[in-house]
């Protein structure tokens, strides 16, 4: 086992250190802060793990020494209920609990909500490891956190830090069942099937890869099958693709559209009405439905509750949930793939194309970020925004890509539309296209596709942001909002 290989698992190399913006690894999520100077009063971002060498400054901790790492149950709750963490610390030492919530906060990104007493850290047993499924179900709870009544709903990181410098996230949600006009529905279960955590070369698994005894990282065929959410996130504790999420939550935010918060295993369990609601937005990545989610966002659109996907490859693999040994509901994730007994996973192989729901489907990655050509630019979507049809906009065509499949069957609708029919280039040279789709459907619901993972980031991301696309984002919002 060389030592660029040990390297890059202590730095979380695999999970967090990748430079693609539009695909993989969570961008600063807090800006503006006094923790993020370092010693010389330069601001850094994040995941930056300062140099041990100096001595000073605070340290991203690892999945191999586990300075201090932690995952929480459940992943979302109301106010009025409790948050658990269960937390490892090595060495045994004081740690505190910084809570912030995601939101625009005049550029800052997130608020400290509260901190923690300081705590008594432990180390905490080694993860369990059966049949490539990672648990660390059996680590004892370090701190509750009840949630105040006056609490607002939202995306939450909290942030954790040793005496001697070490710090690791947590991102949890805040949920309410008060309606509001658009409900925000974070994709926990596809942030949990990339998660290799632990990231040590020999224990960690996702439904993507996983390790030989040799320490060689073996892809999907030798993947997990089933994980645990009762595990830390890889790296610095964030999930992959959390940025998309948060790029639209402080877009949202800052022009004050009503919104009310939950994540995935909350519409899969039904803890959640989405007939309360005008439009279900999906913000990130959401690959990984299971057949309640599907059922539940299909019978949202026949009622007339409009749907947003601004991401694409959403609800490609079929998936199952199943309790934890302790009986916690939706505490595994079983995944089969193209293994084991049974039908494929893929929802298009089981008589059950993504189309028939979002209107395109998923096509391939883009190896480069290619432009996003506007068709149909009379469309309401594009009004103000300055477009006109063949317009390009840099770097909107990133990460994957949706398209129509005129083989494929729609969705039952009233009108359709295609607003976008973008070239690229796939990683063999082929000449593919991405589009972006709109249809209402018989009960008068919208559903719309970006049919690209740089959608969420031309909201709110430095360096990506678009005026064009914010304001189509807003026309389409206004509009299932019903604002003047």
């Amino acid at each position: 086992m060389g030592a660029e290989q040990i390297r890059r698992w202590e730095s979380g190399a695999l999970a967090h250190a990748v430079s693609d913006p539009f695909g993989q690894g969570p961008l600063p999520w807090l800006r503006g802060s006094e923790n993020y100077f370092d010693d010389t009063g330069q601001v850094v971002p994040w995941y930056a793990d300062l140099a041990r060498s100096t001595g000073g400054g605070t340290r991203t901790a690892d999945d191999v020494h586990r300075q201090i790492k932690g995952f929480v149950s459940p992943g979302a709750a109301a106010p009025g209920e409790a948050i658990d963490f269960h937390i490892t610390v090595d060495p045994p030492q004081q740690f505190s609990v910084d809570v912030y919530r995601i939101g625009h906060y005049g550029g800052d990104g997130a608020a400290k909500i509260t901190t923690s007493p300081r705590l008594s850290g432990i180390v905490q047993p080694p993860p369990l490891a059966a049949d490539r499924t990672v648990s660390c179900h059996h680590w004892w709870m370090s701190w509750r956190l009840q949630i105040p009544s006056y609490w607002s709903v939202g995306a939450y990181v909290a942030v954790l830090t040793t005496a001697d410098g070490y710090r690791s996230h947590i991102p949890f949600t805040v949920r309410h069942d008060h309606p509001a006009d658009l409900l925000l529905l974070l994709p926990d279960i596809t942030w949990q099937a990339y998660n290799l955590y632990p990231e040590d070369g020999r224990t960690g698994a996702s439904l993507y890869h996983a390790w030989d005894e040799r320490g060689r990282l073996l892809g999907e065929e030798d993947a997990a099958v089933t994980i645990s959410f009762d595990r830390p996130y890889a790296g610095s504790g964030l999930p992959l693709h959390v940025g998309h999420a948060y790029d639209f939550i402080r877009w949202a935010e800052r022009y004050g559209y009503d919104l009310a918060y939950a994540d995935a295993r909350d519409l899969h369990a039904g803890r959640v009405d989405p007939s309360r609601y005008r439009g279900l937005v999906f913000p990130g990545h959401d690959e990984y439905w299971s057949l309640p989610m599907r059922r539940a966002a299909e019978r949202a659109r026949d009622s007339g509750t409009s749907l947003v996907f601004l991401s694409a490859n959403t609800m490609y693999w079929q998936v199952g949930l199943a309790p934890s040994a302790s009986g916690e509901p939706d505490r595994l994730l079983t995944c089969r793939k193209r293994r084991g007994p049974g039908k494929s996973a893929l929802w298009r192989e089981v008589d059950r194309p993504e189309q028939q729901l979002l209107g395109i489907q998923y096509a391939g990655r883009v190896p480069d970020p290619r432009p996003m050509v506007v068709r149909n630019a009379e469309h309401w979507l594009w009004d103000a925004t300055g477009a006109v049809e063949g317009d390009e906009i840099p770097g909107l065509v990133a990460g994957e890509a949706d398209r129509y499949f005129p083989r494929t069957s729609l969705p039952e609708h009233d009108n359709r539309i295609l607003l976008a029919h973008s070239p690229y280039e796939d990683s063999e040279g082929a000449t593919r296209h991405q589009e972006t789709s709109l249809y209402q459907a018989p009960s008068g619901a919208l559903v719309f596709a970006s049919g690209t993972f740089a959608w969420s980031p031309a909201l709110d991301r430095p360096g990506h942001t678009d005026p064009r696309i914010q304001r189509a984002t807003a026309n389409l919002l206004d509009r299932i909002c019903k604002r003047d």
